[in-house]
């Protein structure tokens, strides 16, 4: 795709505005670290533009203070006060679950990731957001909380023009398959190989 064109044109009977601005799911899985964080990144194109953000973490810890959620409210109030950029909502599920144990059952986790998911729904069916980023969901699919197909059925039919980004490891294929773009980060060399740990500002 050299300087962003495309290798194929389908006839779809589309015009070239319409595909371009068609809404996309987008997909950040594998092994390696910066699924997020390129997320996170095309979030700041979507503020930059004018396309309402709407967050909603499933698997960081609520009590972790991610530095790109200071940030993302830092431009809401930016918006709230300017008019510039975007709209910014940010959403913890729960107490969060991560490599580590959490307080709560397993099924009282699972609850909050099937709220969380309503929730989404709620705002797609609303198109209350441009923009969702549905941060480390892939989780949730993979434990049988958050019923696949019915992901996949929710997104094939959201109305508007609302972009979603999926993170985490391990996505279904049938994800894969409904998604528009897929990346796999796949490690070549990270600082824990050589015993260094995760750092504020690199990390998190």
């Amino acid at each position: 795709m050299p300087q962003g064109k495309p290798s194929v044109v389908p006839e779809d009977g589309l015009t070239t505005r319409q595909r371009r601005n068609r809404p996309l799911v987008v997909v950040h899985t594998g092994e390696m670290k910066g699924k997020s964080t390129a997320a996170f990144g095309l979030a700041l194109r979507a503020w930059n533009a004018g396309i309402p953000i709407g967050v909603f973490q499933f698997v960081k810890s609520a009590k972790w203070k991610v530095g790109e959620e200071s940030a993302f409210k830092a431009l809401g109030r930016v918006h709230e006060q300017t008019g510039e950029g975007a709209p910014v909502a940010w959403h913890k599920m729960g107490e969060g679950w991560s490599w580590t144990q959490r307080p709560g059952t397993e099924e009282d986790h699972a609850a909050d990731a099937r709220e969380g998911w309503a929730q989404i729904q709620r705002d797609l069916a609303a198109e209350t957001h441009g923009l969702y980023v549905l941060d480390e969901f892939t989780y949730p699919m993979t434990w049988g909380w958050v019923d696949v197909d019915e992901v996949v059925s929710v997104l094939r039919d959201r109305p508007g023009t609302q972009h979603v980004v999926i993170t985490g490891r391990g996505a279904d294929p049938r994800l894969v398959e409904a998604a528009d773009l897929v990346v796999e980060m796949t490690k070549v060399k990270h600082p824990m190989d050589a015993g260094q740990k995760g750092q504020r500002g690199i990390e998190w």
